[in-house]
């Protein structure tokens, strides 16, 4: 019963990082400030996108495998 509670805090962590992974729209400067960059019409392989810069401008970023 006393791992209830620590299950509890790291299920709420899991969830609140997960909130910030959506494909928000915003400007380059969001973009880079997320620590990613523009490309046009998708990004290149082995990176992923994190935003949108325009319509056919996506936010990319590396992807991070542990």
């Amino acid at each position: 019963m006393r791992i209830l509670p620590l299950l509890f805090a790291v299920l709420l962590l899991m969830f609140q990082g997960a909130a910030g992974l959506s494909l928000a729209r915003g400007s380059p400067q969001d973009c880079e400030r997320r620590g990613g960059f523009c490309s046009h019409r998708s990004c290149p392989p082995g990176i992923g996108r994190i935003g949108i810069c325009s319509e056919v401008v996506f936010c990319c970023r590396r992807r991070w495998y542990p």
